[in-house]
């Protein structure tokens, strides 16, 4: 009898591992492009399906190179699929992001970046596909005159603020939660 057990325990423990091997992130349905995130099956932490989540994402850092993509930005997109995945409307998320210091760069259109950098803008299709699902894109007026940044040299829809501490603080007085990382 025990021989017959140990090989049906390898082949279930072999066949565990094949199904979690096989399993992929993916991005969508909310931005199709980007924000690849996993399927979670039966989480601990109920998600509240019918409650909006109004989230503004604290975006001040960028990669290095000029070539990558902002994966701070990409995290909204994340939080977007992530959440439509699971079976939140879209109409419950509401997304902004505050863009200032080293990130900058990211929402400059192709033209301007393409100018200071010798490449298209690695975030033009990305911020697009945000904006186009009517996620806010709020730039700090502060950092557009210290980084000598016009908002005619900003992706169109771009939003232009006094600063990126006003923008943080009248989204949070209208019930967006700060996320930052």
């Amino acid at each position: 009898m025990r021989n017959k057990t140990v090989p049906i325990l390898f082949l279930s423990l072999f066949l565990t591992t094949l199904l979690f091997s096989q399993e992929e992130s993916k991005s969508g349905p909310v931005i199709k492009d980007f924000g690849k995130v996993w399927k979670i099956d039966d989480p601990d932490f109920e998600l509240q399906k019918n409650v909006e989540l109004k989230v503004v994402f604290d975006i001040m850092d960028s990669p290095e190179s000029h070539q990558e993509i902002n994966k701070k930005i990409e995290t909204a997109a994340r939080f977007l699929n992530m959440h439509a995945q699971s079976g939140v409307s879209s109409d419950q998320l509401k997304v902004a992001l505050v863009v200032h210091h080293s990130a900058s760069k990211d929402i400059m259109n192709n033209e301007t970046y393409r100018k200071s950098y010798g490449v298209d803008n690695p975030n033009f299709e990305l911020v697009k596909a945000l904006l186009k699902v009517d996620a806010q894109i709020i730039f700090c007026g502060q950092s557009s005159k210290s980084r000598k940044i016009p908002k005619d040299n900003l992706i169109d829809d771009v939003q232009l603020a006094l600063s990126a501490m006003t923008a943080l603080i009248q989204l949070q007085n209208k019930g967006y939660r700060l996320i930052k990382f």
